[in-house]
């Protein structure tokens, strides 16, 4: 059962796609709340929590999108031959470093663990910068390789904990009309890095774009710090937001037992295994076919940042106006089925024509279904457990059981490596039918825990 102490508002009856909102917020006097509310079906009270939300996650993904280029390009310049031992080693950091995250979920009030995580990647950020503004060519790709692995973990997890913040904020029905509207702060961030690291890629050096990430994760924790003056607006009773405050106590390795134990999040595991492993499938196909088609450092680099700025466009044009109608439409077991019915459609596709554009074009449609989509609706699976696993096994599944599916992906593509482009996308078709099944039988089952568990 959901820990009710720490439960949002009571969640009205669910309406269908263009109905209104009760009459007295559709009658607001406030001409932006009327404009914002054609766009989403939001309520007075939870404007404000929802803005904060918006500048936290763009500061969020703006300092990723900054570095996530660099990333791609470090990855290249380390080998794409040893691409595998680098998401190894990705795997090895998730690990550790769920940990000691457990342990200040454990001890800490959120409003504390938070910004002790942020604090920590943006100090992070700030060596990798020094580092490369010392190092000579050869020290430069060996950083490049450890910054790689580095990144893998920290975009998680920066993620997950955003998102870990909201599912607890939230109850299931304002995240269906909710969370795919704040997602688009997400790619408005996204779309900033973007351009930042287009733009300035060939004029300053990493060092410079690196210092910039770390500052926008300090803009991070300042919304944090909002959003818990303002969490007690979405709650019926002062002494839930009270309750909120509190540690959230437990055992370190609760996130871990629970997401093997329970038979719905073991799912959901399964969920994001499969969305990562055709993932890293899509990945090794776009890093061998960029490889082949660039050969200088800034032409990869912009080329990795263009992509990310199309699917960031693409996304922000559906988050904004069909996400959250596209749950009401379909529910939430149809939203999380589009996905994977779009991967087999492109690795069939991938298979027939293994070329730059037919990847590119793969990337930005399958990412962009991702954000605007998939994911604002896999957030919704976890507004139905208790609190404990809204932070601990979600934050598990986030990133170790995320990361082992790029483990699992990275190593069949070094098996398959000498069958050529065609044959590997091949083998993801199936990968991905499993995938759309699992999703059909979540969605379902959270629509039955949704029924016996209301967060009132």
């Amino acid at each position: 059962m959901p820990d009710q102490s720490f439960s949002p508002s009571p969640a009205p009856r669910e309406r269908g796609l263009g109905s209104p909102l009760p009459s007295d917020t559709a009658a607001h006097p406030n001409p932006a709340l009327r404009l914002l509310q054609r766009v989403v079906a939001v309520r007075p009270e939870e404007v404000p929590v929802v803005l904060w939300c918006w500048l936290y996650i763009f500061a969020v993904l703006s300092s990723y999108y900054i570095m996530r280029p660099i990333r791609d390009q470090m990855g290249i310049a380390g080998g794409v031959n040893n691409l595998q031992w680098l998401f190894t080693g990705t795997l090895a950091g998730m690990l550790l470093l769920n940990l000691p995250f457990a342990w200040l979920v454990k001890t800490l009030p959120r409003s504390r663990f938070i910004p002790l995580t942020y604090r920590f990647f943006a100090l992070n950020i700030l060596a990798f910068a020094a580092a490369l503004w010392f190092a000579d060519a050869d020290a430069t790709v060996w950083i490049g390789r450890i910054f790689f692995i580095w990144v893998s973990v920290y975009n998680l997890f920066v993620v997950s904990v955003f998102w870990q913040l909201n599912v607890d904020l939230f109850s299931p029905e304002q995240g269906k009309r909710l969370f795919g509207f704040i997602a688009a702060g997400a790619t408005i961030g996204a779309i900033a890095g973007s351009s930042v690291t287009v733009s300035l890629a060939r004029l300053v050096p990493p060092t410079a774009l690196l210092i910039g990430a770390a500052i926008l994760l300090e803009v991070a924790v300042f919304a944090v710090g909002r959003l818990a003056r303002l969490s007690s607006s979405l709650h019926r009773h002062p002494s839930a937001a009270a309750g909120a405050e509190r540690p959230i106590g437990g055992g370190i390795v609760t996130g871990i037992v629970n997401a093997v134990r329970s038979p719905y999040l073991l799912g959901v595991s399964l969920f994001l295994l499969l969305f990562a492993i055709t993932s890293t499938f899509l990945y090794f196909e776009q890093v061998g076919i960029v490889a082949k088609s660039f050969t200088d450092r800034g032409a990869q680099t912009a080329y990795f940042a263009t992509i990310d700025l199309l699917v960031n466009i693409l996304t922000l044009a559906v988050q904004l106006f069909f996400t959250g109608r596209i749950v009401l439409w379909l529910g939430v077991a149809l939203a999380l089925a589009l996905l994977p019915a779009m991967t087999i459609l492109g690795f069939g596709v991938l298979a027939a024509m293994p070329s730059l554009g037919a990847i590119a074009a793969f990337q930005v449609v399958r990412r962009a279904g991702d954000y605007a989509i998939a994911r604002p609706t896999r957030e919704v699976l976890f507004t139905v457990v208790p609190r404990e696993d809204r932070y601990k096994t979600k934050g598990f599944i986030d990133t170790f059981v995320y990361r082992l599916g790029d483990q699992v992906g990275a190593w069949s593509m070094a098996a398959l490596g000498g069958v050529g482009p065609a044959i590997a996308a091949l083998a993801a078709i199936p990968i991905a039918a499993v995938w759309l099944i699992t999703g059909l039988w979540l969605g379902r089952r959270q629509a039955v825990l949704e029924a016996a568990n209301p967060r009132d």
